[in-house]
């Protein structure tokens, strides 16, 4: 999930948490690469080390952090749906972080620091880049926050209450009377119908001739009560769920808050007055304020309208730098062929191998004009032997004409 406190903090760049904002940005990056599963695929197949939560905010290694820092952009890049080569150890740390901020420039989002800043690999702005990329990466791939689902409270038992034999507990005395007189509802004695018959009886009985007197002696009959009363006694335990309870809770909590207002109510007026007494000083001393830093703030008005210009200006320069930089990087591995082919010249000329190879040439030349000679003079012999041949064979054939005409 986002801190929205973050916005906040590096807006306000005079609050105390305000140096600590790029290391609440930097767990909060650690938290999308783990959304976008950069255990396995960055770390694991790339045969990466894992990173900590801090890990680009203190500087301990600044070749590795470098390192890491180019991979991990790459391999944001490269989420993104862009072919974005992994970096090497040997690349130009110039180009390969104009390269970056290129991409970051593709997708929108504001650069308005030196490319010199990233080249350590370390700090809020590498931490930047990095979030930027791992945002756009959440995007490509349609990821969504889902509001958080709070699990609703547990209901908590309550304690169950250890029966005592000497005590009985009215419910379950209620329980078991109810539990008698369930089977059948017409007989089950109210207690209107007890007053009745106890009025009918009372009625219809005829008062004793003399008055009764007690036959038990009074120190038994002390005795006998001391050893029962412990079980005569009926404790009732409040029950929670008694609207009664609830009730007698409501009216102690009403008379309390009734005896406690009259101060309360002193007290907050007394409040209100002096916060308003205050915001009245407040509001006076602010419109006090704003006269008289109301040149002052124009004056700021105009230094930011051309603080804007400047940046805008620098960008574009900026722009322009970076396709410098890339022709000179350019025309440097151009002339850096030159020099090479230029001492390898050097060092053949310094060198008498080619003197060498010439009088070896020379010397097999001469062996095949040899060859050749000898070769010629077999041609010419040969070509002389067949004139010879031919000639004397055309010197029988006229002779042969000739003895033949005459005959």
């Amino acid at each position: 999930m986002f801190r929205d406190t973050q916005k906040i903090i590096i807006e306000d760049a005079a609050a105390p948490s305000a140096a600590f904002a790029a290391n609440i940005q930097m767990e909060d990056l650690l938290e999308k690469l783990k959304i976008l599963n950069y255990d396995i695929e960055f770390v694991q197949e790339l045969k990466m080390k894992y990173i900590s939560r801090h890990y680009f905010m203190v500087p301990t290694n600044p070749g590795d952090q470098f390192y890491m820092f180019t991979s991990l952009a790459a391999w944001l890049i490269r989420k993104s749906g862009k072919n974005f080569p992994p970096p090497q150890e040997s690349d130009d740390p110039n180009s390969t972080v104009s390269e970056i901020l290129e991409y970051l420039k593709e997708i929108e989002v504001p650069v308005e620091f030196s490319p010199n800043k990233l080249k350590q690999g370390v700090g809020e702005h590498a931490v930047y880049v990095l979030d930027k990329f791992a945002d756009y990466a959440l995007k490509v791939s349609k990821f969504k926050w889902k509001k958080v689902q709070i699990p609703p409270d547990e209901t908590v038992l309550e304690p169950e209450i250890e029966e005592d034999d000497a005590e009985l507990i009215l419910e379950k005395v209620e329980e078991e009377m109810l539990a008698e007189y369930d089977d059948d509802d017409d007989d089950v004695i109210h207690v209107d119908d007890i007053t009745k018959l106890y009025k009918e009886v009372s009625s219809s009985s005829q008062k004793p001739d003399k008055i009764l007197e007690s036959t038990v002696d009074a120190e038994e009959w002390k005795l006998e009560l001391e050893r029962v009363e412990p079980m005569l006694k009926l404790n009732t335990n409040a029950d929670d769920r008694d609207w009664r309870e609830h009730l007698n809770q409501m009216k102690t909590l009403h008379s309390s808050m009734t005896e406690n207002l009259s101060g309360t109510k002193g007290q907050l007026a007394k409040l209100y007055t002096d916060i308003g007494r205050a915001l009245d000083k407040i509001s006076t001393r602010e419109i006090h304020l704003n006269r008289q830093l109301d040149p002052q703030l124009q004056e700021l008005r105009g230094l930011q309208e051309e603080l804007s210009k400047v940046k805008e200006q620098y960008r574009d320069i900026s722009g322009g730098v970076t396709e410098r930089t890339r022709t000179l990087n350019k025309l440097t591995e151009e002339l850096e062929q030159v020099k090479k082919e230029m001492d390898e010249r050097g060092s053949s000329m310094t060198d008498g191998t080619p003197l060498i190879n010439i009088k070896k040439t020379i010397s097999k030349m001469k062996s095949e004009i040899s060859e050749m000679s000898i070769r010629i003079g077999v041609l010419e012999y040969s070509l002389m032997c067949s004139r010879v041949r031919d000639s004397a064979q055309l010197q029988e054939d006229m002779n042969s004409t000739t003895s033949t005409v005459s005959i």
